[in-house]
Order: structure tokens, then C-alpha cells, then sequence
């Protein structure tokens, strides 16, 4: 339906290509990522192990975008006022410079969650221990939340992202996005506050994880054997074989 306005084209409605043993389980083998064969630690697969369930807040913010340090400031304290415990990625610069050594509470940090430089996205998003996503909603973390069930924080900065954050706020109804003040930042209260409508026993709270269940079982049905995403992408793959 969604793809009927844009009749000039032949689009074809796939389900996000997620590894297998995080979608279907037909395949546990299948859990990466091309890129991620590149990486080494996974220190953070151990601490995820640790923790209760749906416990841990994952921040994220995609591959290439950094947040201004008095932003950073802002989600840390954040963080540590919502007394979470947390899984944080953050790359090191472009000098090779770690981007927590510029915070002011950097100590405080490590006594109630870890930051790392990478992990597998989807496997985080996957493990039971990870209770909300705080995400600045590229299409493809938003797509992996939703399939993998994954409530969420939307911190939207740039080009698609604002349109992803408000289908997961009020399409999906899988997430909240926190509110920007006047210069443009998310402050800590807000942070605070976001966390914990997501995460609380609140009537939101309940919604989201209702709708979030919802997705992630309509998107494994869509991908399987005989699922309207299966079935396009077969009828794709047909068709390009029958090119040559």
C-alpha cells in the first residue's frame, strides 16, 4: 500500500535483511555482518551476558556522525540520572583519540556501564539484556529495531532521520523522541525523562513493548519461508536470473 504513490517505479517490498540467527534462527551460523568479520573484541558480548534482562540502554549513533561535546555532556548526564546501566558506542576520532576521554564525568561513566569503540549491532539489539535503543534513527538502526523488537530513544539529527524518528514515535508507536530546546539540544532532564518512558511501568511503557513484540513478530513472519518478503525477494532474484 505504502508503495502504490510512487507508481513510475517497479519497487518490491523487502523485509530488512537481517543475519538469520537473529531473524528466522534457521541459520545460526549466519550472524554477521561482512564488516563485522573486521573487528576483534567482543568484550561487550560477556558484560551483555552479565546483566538482568531488558536492562541495559544501547546508545548508538551510526557510523559516521559525532555529537558536539556539550551534546555528549548532556546524554552522559542523562545516563547517569536515569542510574541505567548502559552499553555506549563511540568511535574514536580521527586522531585515534577516544571521544569519552573529553568528558567531564568520564569516571563516573565507567562505574555504571561500559563505552566501547564498535560492536555487532544487531547482535546487541538481539540480547536479551538490552531493554531500549537510543539511536539518532539512520534507516538502518531504525529497521533493526523494529524487526528485532527493540523499544526506543530517538535523537534524529539530519536528512532522513526526523522522518524515521516520527514513523517509530507515531506509526510504529515503538519509541518516544526527546524534545530539543531552544539552542538546539537535548538536556538532561529530557534525557532522563525519555529513558523513562520507555523503559518505566507507565502505561507508555506498556504500549511501546506491546507494539514493539508486534512488529518484530509481523517482520520474522514477513521474512520467512512463504512471507510476503520472502516471496518478493524470490520473485527478484527469478526475475534477474532470467535477464541472463
Amino acid at each position: 500500500m505504502a508503495l502504490r504513490p510512487i507508481g513510475k517505479h517497479n519497487l518490491i517490498a523487502i523485509c530488512l535483511l537481517v543475519p538469520s540467527a537473529f531473524l528466522d534462527g534457521k541459520d545460526p551460523s549466519d550472524n554477521a555482518f561482512g564488516g563485522d568479520l573486521l573487528q576483534k573484541s567482543r568484550d561487550y558480548v560477556e558484560w551483555l551476558d552479565s546483566k538482568p534482562q531488558s536492562l541495559v540502554v544501547y546508545i548508538s549513533f551510526g557510523s559516521f556522525f559525532n555529537f558536539p561535546l556539550q551534546e555528549m555532556e548532556e546524554i552522559a548526564r542523562g545516563l547517569l540520572e536515569s542510574n541505567r546501566t548502559f552499553l555506549w558506542v563511540l568511535r574514536a576520532l580521527a586522531d585515534s583519540k577516544k571521544q569519552e576521554d573529553k568528558l567531564s564525568c568520564r569516571d563516573e561513566l565507567k562505574k555504571q556501564g561500559i563505552i566501547v569503540s564498535w560492536c555487532s549491532q544487531v547482535e546487541v539489539l538481539s540480547h536479551p539484556s538490552v531493554g531500549c535503543f537510543v539511536t539518532h534513527c539512520g534507516w538502518n538502526s531504525s529497521s533493526e529495531s523494529l524487526v528485532l523488537g527493540i523499544l526506543v530513544m530517538c535523537l534524529p539529527q539530519f536528512s532522513d532521520q526526523p522522518t524515521n524518528a516520527k514513523l517509530l514515535e507515531d506509526e510504529y508507536k515503538t519509541g518516544v523522541r526527546a524534545t530539543k530546546n531552544e539552542k538546539g539540544v537535548v538536556e538532561v532532564d529530557e534525557i532522563k525523562r525519555c529513558i523513562e518512558l520507555v523503559m518505566g511501568d507507565g502505561e507508555i511503557g506498556e504500549e511501546i513493548r506491546r507494539n514493539a513484540k508486534k512488529w518484530k513478530y509481523l517482520a520474522k513472519e514477513a521474512a520467512m519461508e512463504g512471507g510476503s518478503s520472502y516471496k518478493n525477494l524470490s520473485a527478484f532474484v527469478d526475475e534477474i536470473e532470467d535477464g541472463f
